[in-house]
């Protein structure tokens, strides 16, 4: 058998097994064989366990587009402005004393996934110069969205008053997670991890740069659009059910592609599985290290996403070059 099935089963086992554990490890010792116990397990815990796996496997694979498409190790998820869109949604609608229900999203989600993709919009547009986009102009449209969209939410917050809601959603978290969250983000999980790998020749045909890219018959400025408009509506729903969880799609795209290789026929399910594993993990430590108080899963994240991306810092150039 191949080696590189071989370790997709072992990915597998180790998911299967973590999630076996989270289920059963909490506050409260919940056994499936009485009644309080299989609740708490079935509409409590396999719901969260079950979101974050799939928000894992939406940000690692957004992750793995975005540092194909831009040829840049340093790129995740919310290097777009999506995380920043989002905070602006997620605002508002906690900001407003309206609430409502849209084909199973409620008021929050929906605004964090409308101005998610709105802020990917203004990006793309803002980097589009002569026809085209260069990976260098989406980065600073990207981080100039980011900072304009951190003002407008510190206003919103301002004038809102609703500090502690709108923070505590900012921050990531799981709680109340139901199983319509998960039915709702399940469409996104399929289609994206579907088309992600259909293009994973001509993500494999972009790291050789664009003018190789172009004479192997890449359309690149195409296919930079739609890949990009996949890992933002990926991202867009991943923030609208989770709130911010950041270092995700940075660390584990480079994190494999260190041990298997840049291929993206290898490098996306590989990346796949390894997000869902640490986001599990994750949300399983931040319900439980300080019990019952829970830990924003983004705080988290940040501990360790923050330190692995000065190591990359550090090591490679923007490029992904030593």
């Amino acid at each position: 058998m191949n080696k590189q099935i071989k370790a997709l089963f072992i990915l597998i086992s180790v998911l299967i097994l973590v999630c076996l554990l989270s289920m059963f490890i909490g506050s409260v010792l919940a056994s499936p064989s009485d009644e309080s116990g299989s609740r708490i397990i079935g509409q409590v815990r396999m719901p969260r366990i079950v979101l974050s796996a799939l928000v894992g496997v939406l940000l690692a694979t957004s992750g793995v587009i975005l540092q194909g498409i831009l040829r840049n190790p340093l790129a995740d998820p919310f290097i777009l402005g999506v995380s920043s869109g989002a905070g602006i949604g997620a605002a508002i609608a906690l900001a407003i004393p309206i609430t409502f229900t849209i084909f199973g999203m409620s008021s929050i989600p929906l605004f964090a996934f409308v101005f998610a993709l709105a802020a990917v919009f203004v990006v793309y547009r803002l980097a589009y110069v002569k026809g085209r986009s260069s990976p260098e102009t989406l980065i600073l449209a990207g981080v100039a969205v980011a900072a304009f969209a951190s003002a407008i939410l510190s206003l919103i917050i301002l004038v809102s008053g609703r500090l502690r809601p709108i923070y505590f959603w900012l921050l990531g978290s799981f709680s109340g997670t139901s199983w319509a969250d998960v039915w709702n983000i399940i469409p996104y999980t399929v289609a994206g991890l579907v088309i992600a790998f259909l293009y994973s020749k001509e993500l494999n045909a972009l790291l050789l740069g664009e003018e190789i890219a172009l004479t192997l018959g890449v359309e690149v400025e195409n296919i930079r659009i739609w890949l990009i408009l996949v890992a933002s509506l990926m991202t867009a729903a991943a923030v609208s059910v989770s709130g911010l969880i950041g270092f995700v799609g940075l660390i584990i795209p480079h994190f494999v592609r260190l041990l298997i290789g840049p291929n993206h026929r290898w490098l996306i399910p590989f990346s796949a599985l390894a997000g869902a594993i640490l986001l599990v993990v994750a949300d399983t430590l931040a319900r439980t290290l300080f019990s019952p108080i829970e830990v924003p899963i983004g705080a988290i994240m940040s501990l360790v996403g923050a330190p692995f991306f000065l190591y990359i810092l550090r090591t490679r150039t923007v490029g992904g070059k030593r």
